[in-house]
Order: structure tokens, then C-alpha cells, then sequence
């Protein structure tokens, strides 16, 4: 079994994408990780001993995992053998697994199994590399985008630690593709392209730190570009933004970068920031996020985190999600934004929230309590003789429709669940239920209305 095509090199084919034939070839030519690649970190120490390892890599998109795995095999002298878990299966692994053996029998040499997107592999097929990453059959090196705490099993994290990868950054990107216009080998050298700064610097922004993005951008620029009547080729900011059409996203409606941006959200709004509300709220929207998901959000969020120091949060955000489902897209969007500013400029508070966990804890605590017997329904003889209904008094016979007791299971009837604040219409409430509660008797009383 050869090494997969996913490593295999074919520079100077000018049908192979720019970003394919950029990939560094040795350590030198890599480019940013320096978090984990510099000879005082994880990667570089083992490098540097020339030490083999399972690990999990984890970064997004073009941020050079797999680049990496071929780096780490090459410097180790390491077979190495390539699989994408969205096309491999049971039958891939152990022929790899098997492949691993025969390296290992006949040239004494390890086999690291690189499976790209390892996130992919359901629990079985993670399972199935368990023994032969337990007994050194292979080294074994997962590539992810997504966070591998929710989508690797914990016996192949133990097996293979998390070593996270950074997005790359705009000076290193610049780096890249300053190389790539001047290789010419495996670059654009041979076509003479100047790229004005303009053009560079929105290339570089739009590429989000994707290394693959910002290479095959720049290589339809060009190819794009026509000649002058020198030869050469002068790529413009209109060019570049032809080229990539639109910037691509980062986003995963069921990834980590979904919780991620839902989060930033939800914090946003708690913390009364209405342009970081918007930021984000136009970011998952943009992504192709479900708008009627985003309303149910703040419909929890009025709820959650304004409760009654606004009761009008909830109107709004429901009206929202309603006006929504009316006009549809792009108008409706503004229904959302508009309860996104109303929410982050609401008056806070999570006193519902909190009252209500307590009374669910109370549930859980103390089971069943009776029901105490003024207050429970009366509607046959039977019941009216057992007491059911007796001492109950009729608030709206009472001045300001009040009497002042309580209606909790005699076993709890000193609890206090909803504590309002001082902010926004809870304000008032806490004045009224101070005033109440300082009145109420806990004992129920004889008479009857």
C-alpha cells in the first residue's frame, strides 16, 4: 500500500491548485504555529528529538494539519499513510493497519496513519483504531476542524493529545503569498504579477486565516489578470474581489464555531453591547444560520436574562420572530435586528431564571406535599365536609384585592423563590412584594369570605 495521494507532490502540473503545490516541503518553509512549533514547545522538543507521537490536531480550516503530518513523517523518517474519514471505512483502516506491519517487518520502520477530519469516523471506527494505536502498530495523527472534547472518543484523546492550532495570521499569510508570486517552480514566478497593496491587504483579510483560501484567491487574481503589453501583470483590489466572489465564513451550523458564535451572542446581549449584538447576529445570519433559530434564542434570552425588569422584551422578541415568518428574507432580518438592540439595552436580570431553579430544586427536594387544604377545590359536599376550601379568603373582597397570606405547602411556607432586583420595572415589583410580604400571616385563618 503506497502513500495516499493526499500527501503525494505535483509541482509544476498548473492544473493543480496553487495552494497544492505551495505546501512546504521541509520545516523551514512552514509557516506560523509558532505556539506549538518553537524548540521550547510540544511540537518543536519532539521534532527536535525526532520523536514519534499520536496526536490530535485541532484548528480550522487551512491552518496546516495535514501539511504538518507529512513534516512530522518526513523528519522522523516515518511511513506515512493518508485517509480522509469523509471516504475511508473499516476496510481502509486495516489495510493501513496491515501496511503498518509489513514497514514495520521488513524496513523496521514506523508507520504514523494520518486521518484527516477524523471528526467524520463514527465511535466504531474509532474504536477500531484503539489497539493498534495502543500497541505502536501506528502512530496515529487525527486532523479536525471541529472541537475534538464532543466528536473524538476520550479513550483516543488519552492516546493521542489535543494540540491546537492557531488561524493563521495576516503576517504570515503575507509571508505565504509573497513566496507563491515569486516561486517559480511551484508558484506564479514565471507570470511576473504585481499585486497593489490594497489588493493584498483585502486578499489577506478575506482569507480569515486560511492558508488555502488566500493562495487559490490569489492564483485566480492572477490567472484572471490580463497581460499589459510587456507581459506583465498588475493585479488590482477589483480583481482580487471578483476572484473571491464572496469571503468565505467560518461556520458550522453543528460545529464548535455554531456554540462559538451563538455564545458570542448571548453574551453580547447580557452585556448590554447592542453593535456586539448586531456583529454577531449579522455574522451567523451572513453564515447561513436558521433565522427562526436566532428568534427562538432571544425569545429565550428575554426570558432568561430580562424577565420582569422589561416585561416588554418578551413582547418584542416574539413579535420579532412573528414579523419574521411574515416578510420572510432580507426584510425580516430587521425584525431580528431590531429585538437584538432592544434586548442588549433592556434593564437585566436573571431573577426569573434563579426563582425558578430554586422552586425546581424545592420539586426535587421535597417530593409531593399536600396541597394545603384552604386553598384546595371544593366542588362536591364530600369535599366541603373534609375541609377542602376552608379559611380561604377571596382576595377581591379585600382592600387592593390582598389578604395577607400564603399559599406554599405548610412544610416550606417560609420559602422565598422569586427575589426581584432593583433595575427596571423589578424595581416597582420589589417595592409591592416587600410591602406585601411584611403583611402576610403564614398560618392560615378561620374565617371565611
Amino acid at each position: 500500500m503506497r502513500q495516499e495521494q493526499l500527501f503525494d507532490s505535483a509541482a509544476g502540473e498548473r492544473e493543480v491548485p496553487l495552494a497544492e503545490r505551495m505546501r512546504p516541503k521541509t520545516l523551514e518553509e512552514f509557516v506560523g504555529q509558532r505556539h506549538v512549533m518553537a524548540p521550547d514547545k510540544a511540537l518543536g522538543r519532539l521534532l527536535g528529538a525526532r520523536r514519534l507521537q499520536s496526536l490530535t490536531l485541532w484548528g480550522a480550516p487551512g491552518c496546516g494539519k495535514t501539511t504538518l503530518a507529512r513534516l512530522i513523517a518526513q523528519e522522523t523518517g516515518a511511513y506515512l499513510i493518508g485517509l480522509s474519514a469523509v471516504t475511508a471505512g473499516v476496510k481502509e483502516v486495516r489495510a493501513a493497519v496491515d501496511e503498518a506491519g509489513r514497514q514495520w517487518a521488513h524496513y523496521r520502520r514506523r508507520t504514523i496513519l494520518f486521518v484527516d477530519e477524523i471528526h467524520r469516523f463514527n465511535k466504531a471506527q474509532q474504536d477500531l483504531l484503539l489497539p493498534h494505536v495502543e500497541k505502536g502498530t501506528v502512530v496515529f495523527i487525527g486532523a479536525t476542524t471541529e472541537n475534538p472534547s464532543f466528536e473524538v472518543i476520550a479513550p483516543l484523546l488519552s492516546r493521542a493529545p489535543v494540540v491546537v492550532l492557531e488561524p493563521l495570521a495576516e503576517e504570515e499569510l503575507k509571508v505565504i503569498l509573497r513566496r507563491a508570486l515569486v516561486d517559480k517552480e511551484r508558484g506564479l514566478g514565471e507570470i511576473a504579477a504585481q499585486v497593489d497593496e490594497a489588493a493584498f491587504d483585502h486578499l489577506v483579510g478575506a482569507a480569515g486565516g486560511d492558508a488555502r483560501i488566500a493562495l487559490n484567491g490569489l492564483e485566480a487574481a492572477v490567472l484572471t489578470t490580463p497581460p499589459d503589453e510587456t507581459g506583465g501583470r498588475r493585479v488590482t483590489l477589483h480583481a482580487v474581489v471578483d476572484a473571491l466572489q464572496r469571503k468565505a465564513l467560518l461556520y458550522d451550523k453543528e460545529g464548535e464555531e455554531h456554540y462559538n458564535l451563538i455564545s458570542a451572542l448571548h453574551k453580547s446581549l447580557r452585556g448590554s453591547d447592542p453593535d456586539g449584538a448586531l456583529y454577531w447576529l449579522a455574522r451567523m445570519l451572513a453564515a447561513g444560520e436558521d433565522p427562526l433559530y436566532l428568534a427562538r434564542r432571544m425569545v429565550r434570552f428575554a426570558t432568561e436574562d430580562i424577565g420582569l425588569a422589561d416585561p416588554q422584551a418578551l413582547v418584542v422578541t416574539v413579535a420579532a420572530q412573528q414579523a419574521f415568518q411574515l416578510v420572510g428574507r432580507p426584510e425580516g432580518d430587521l425584525a431580528l435586528a431590531e429585538a437584538a438592540v432592544y434586548l442588549a439595552t433592556a434593564p437585566k436580570s436573571n431573577a426569573i431564571y434563579v426563582a425558578y431553579g430554586k422552586a425546581t430544586n424545592e420539586v426535587e427536594r421535597s417530593g409531593s406535599l399536600p396541597v394545603p387544604l384552604r386553598i384546595r377545590n371544593a366542588p362536591t359536599a364530600l369535599m366541603k365536609r373534609l375541609g377542602y376550601g376552608r379559611g380561604y379568603r377571596y382576595p377581591h373582597d379585600h382592600a387592593d384585592a390582598y389578604v395577607p397570606e400564603g399559599y406554599l405547602p405548610e412544610a416550606i411556607e417560609e420559602q422565598r423563590f422569586y427575589e426581584p432586583t432593583e433595575r427596571g420595572y423589578e424595581a416597582t415589583l420589589g417595592d409591592r412584594l416587600k410591602r406585601w410580604r411584611g403583611q402576610r400571616r403564614t398560618k392560615p385563618t378561620k374565617d371565611t369570605a
